[in-house]
């Protein structure tokens, strides 16, 4: 497994979290599950890739840029879990930050797979691809 394919498996799951989530209503244990769910799987996510996809692009002039505003729209994202849990669940205005949240993250998994991965595919070699796999799934393993 290569780098990409770990961040992609993970981004489906989180795509289907996003999914499930936009679709609850009121102040409901099926939505409070599964907002707790997607916070953690963004959160370590999040942590996983920076630490073993974007930190090692950061020194390429080519990945430089696209590496910052990847990292800045996580920040953005964390910002949007933080209004969802400042906001009741079963207040009108959740359901809206939530499908903010999904349109969010998506626009950030697109980013990442049809312009970001082309890019550091060039960058990486394929033993970093492997090995950067191997300490992003251990990441995510350890912390799930």
């Amino acid at each position: 497994m290569n780098i990409f394919e770990a961040i992609r498996k993970d981004h489906d799951i989180q795509r289907d979290l996003l999914d499930r989530l936009v679709e609850t209503s009121g102040d409901t244990k099926k939505r409070d599950e599964i907002f707790k769910s997607l916070k953690k799987e963004l959160q370590i996510h999040a942590d996983a890739e920076e630490r073993h996809y974007y930190k090692p692009l950061i020194d390429s002039d080519m990945m430089q840029d696209k590496a910052r505003h990847g990292i800045a729209e996580h920040h953005e994202i964390d910002e949007l879990i933080e209004k969802l849990e400042d906001t009741d669940y079963d207040s009108s205005a959740w359901l809206k930050i939530a499908k903010d949240l999904k349109h969010k993250v998506e626009h950030h998994l697109e980013d990442e797979e049809h312009k970001f991965f082309q890019l550091s595919g060039k960058v990486l070699s394929d033993n970093q691809k492997t090995s950067l796999a191997k300490s992003y799934n251990d990441y995510m393993e350890s912390n799930r």
